[in-house]
C-alpha cells in the first residue's frame, strides 16, 4: 500500500444541520491534509436526510478551496444521472480552478431511490449505456477536437476511476485500463474475486500502465474499545434504518443496541460493515494491517460515520497515525 485516504459523506447528525454537515467536512479535509491523507472524496447520493453532498461538483470545489495539496474528488459520481458533457464540463471547471488534485470516481448506480432516480433523469433509458458514457466522458477530457467540446475539461485529463460493489465494475475497469475503487466498506462479498479478476484481465491503457486498485474500508477509532464500540453504534443504526425503509439523520449512539435493532437486522447490517476495523489504537492497527495484508491493495480508503464531530477528528487521526507508520513499514520492506 502507498496511499491511504479518506471518503467522507458530509453526514448531517441528528440535532444538526446541512450546513453543520458541510462545515464539518472542510474541518475534517484540513485535518486530513496536515495528518497525510493522499485524497479527500465525497458521493453523490439524494434524497438522503443524513448526506449533505448531493450537489457533489459544489461541495468538492467548496473543500479544494478550502485545503492545499491533497487531491479532492468524487468516490463517486453516478453517471447515469448525468449526462456525461455536464460532467466533463463540472470537473473540467474544478481542475481548471484546482490544477493536479481533481479526481473522477464514477458509479454505475443511481445513488438513491427509483422515484428520486426518474427525477434526477426526466427521461430514464431502459438500456445500460454506462460502458459508453465513461467512454465518452474520457473523450472529452483528451486533447483531441471533436465537433463537441467540454470547455473548460478538454486537454485537462482528469484521472477517471470506475467504482464498484460488484464483479461488473472490476471487468470495465480491466477493460478501460483505468484505476479501480471497490465498495468494501458497504459490500465486501465480491471483493477478493473482483481485485483477483481486475488484476488479471487489466489491460494497459493511455490512462494507466498498471492495474490500480483501491479497497475502502471502515473505521472507528478511540482511545478504548469500549468509546469506540460506542461510536460505531450510529452508523449500525443508520444503516438498519436504511435497510428497513426509514433513513435519516445519522442517529446518536446507543449504549444497547438490541433495544433498537431486531437481531436478524443487525446480522445482516454487521455483515455488510464487516471490512472495517473499530476499537482503540492497538486494536485498529491489528485490524488494518490484517486487511492490508489479505487483500494487498495498492491504496485504502477509510471512511467512519461518527455522531460527534470531535469524535469523528479523533478517529481519522488515529487512524492517520496507525497507516502512516504502516506504509513507512510497508515501504522499507
Amino acid at each position: 500500500m502507498y496511499h491511504f485516504s479518506l471518503l467522507d459523506l458530509s453526514l448531517i447528525p441528528e440535532g444538526h444541520s446541512a450546513a453543520d454537515a458541510l462545515a464539518n467536512s472542510v474541518q475534517l479535509a484540513r485535518a486530513a491534509e496536515a495528518q497525510g491523507y493522499h485524497r479527500y472524496w465525497l458521493a453523490e447520493h439524494h434524497n438522503m436526510p443524513g448526506i449533505a453532498s448531493a450537489a457533489t461538483a459544489v461541495v468538492i470545489g467548496h473543500v479544494a478551496a478550502a485545503t492545499k495539496t491533497m487531491r479532492i474528488g468524487a468516490g463517486g459520481i453516478m453517471l447515469p444521472n448525468h449526462a456525461p458533457l455536464v460532467v466533463a464540463e463540472q470537473f473540467g471547471t474544478l481542475a481548471t480552478l484546482y490544477p493536479d488534485r481533481i479526481d473522477l470516481g464514477l458509479g454505475r448506480a443511481p445513488g438513491t431511490d427509483m422515484a428520486t432516480a426518474r427525477a434526477l433523469r426526466r427521461h430514464m433509458a431502459p438500456e445500460d449505456s454506462f460502458p459508453q458514457d465513461v467512454t465518452e466522458l474520457l473523450g472529452y477530457f483528451g486533447d483531441a477536437l471533436g465537433r463537441v467540446q467540454a470547455i473548460p475539461g478538454q486537454g485537462t485529463h482528469v484521472p477517471v476511476w470506475i467504482l464498484g460493489s460488484s464483479l461488473y465494475g472490476a471487468q470495465l475497469a480491466a477493460q478501460l485500463g483505468l484505476p479501480y475503487a471497490f465498495a468494501s466498506h458497504f459490500a465486501p462479498a465480491a471483493l477478493e474475486e473482483a481485485i483477483a479478476i481486475y488484476r488479471h484481465r487489466f489491460q494497459p491503457s493511455q490512462w494507466l500502465a498498471q492495474p490500480y486498485v483501491m479497497m475502502a474500508a471502515g473505521v472507528c477509532a478511540a482511545d478504548t474499545d469500549d468509546e469506540a464500540a460506542y461510536l460505531r453504534t450510529s452508523q449500525q443504526l443508520a444503516f438498519a434504518r436504511l435497510r428497513t425503509g426509514k433513513p435519516g439523520k445519522l442517529p446518536k449512539p446507543t449504549h444497547d443496541l438490541s433495544q433498537e435493532i431486531p437481531p436478524q437486522v443487525l446480522a445482516q447490517v454487521n455483515a455488510a460493515l464487516s471490512c472495517s476495523a473499530t476499537g482503540g489504537p492497538d486494536t485498529v492497527k491489528s485490524q488494518l494491517k490484517s486487511l492490508l495484508d489479505t487483500y494487498q491493495p495498492d491504496e485504502l480508503i477509510i471512511t467512519g460515520m461518527i455522531h460527534d464531530s470531535a469524535a469523528r477528528l479523533r478517529s481519522f487521526e488515529i487512524a492517520a497515525d496507525i497507516l502512516t507508520r504502516l506504509q513507512t513499514r510497508s515501504a522499507a520492506a
